[in-house]
């Protein structure tokens, strides 16, 4: 699947958050700062191009679905992410954090007990 973009992203993130829906309910879903309703339908019409939306016309308007569910997405931009930043190594992108005290001891304790677990 090709890469969103951040606008792209925020419109899926209302997707996600809503379900299928038409325009103006993603629009009340959305983060601010919202989009103007313009921009926001035509980011949805990309999403459909670029696969990631399927539309069903209903009357004059259309109902939206999401065709990827956010963990599969979330699965495949940060496979991506961590091929693209951290040489492909979670252990970098874990090293990372670290050093920049973004992840605090308790919680590098924490992720080891949950890598353990499985």
């Amino acid at each position: 699947m090709e890469k969103l973009t951040k606008q792209e992203e925020a419109a899926m993130q209302a997707i996600w958050k809503t379900g299928n829906g038409f325009v103006k309910d993603f629009l009340e879903a959305h983060t601010d700062p919202k989009p103007p309703y313009t921009t926001l339908a035509s980011t949805i019409k990309n999403l459909e191009k670029k696969g990631y939306v399927d539309a069903r016309k209903i009357g004059n308007v259309y109902e939206y679905t999401a065709t990827i569910e956010e963990g599969e997405y979330k699965k495949k931009f940060m496979s991506g992410f961590v091929k693209d930043y951290f040489e492909n190594s979670y252990k970098e992108l874990v090293t990372f954090f670290a050093r920049d005290k973004k992840i605090s001891p308790d919680e590098l304790k924490e992720i080891i007990r949950m890598i353990e677990k499985k």
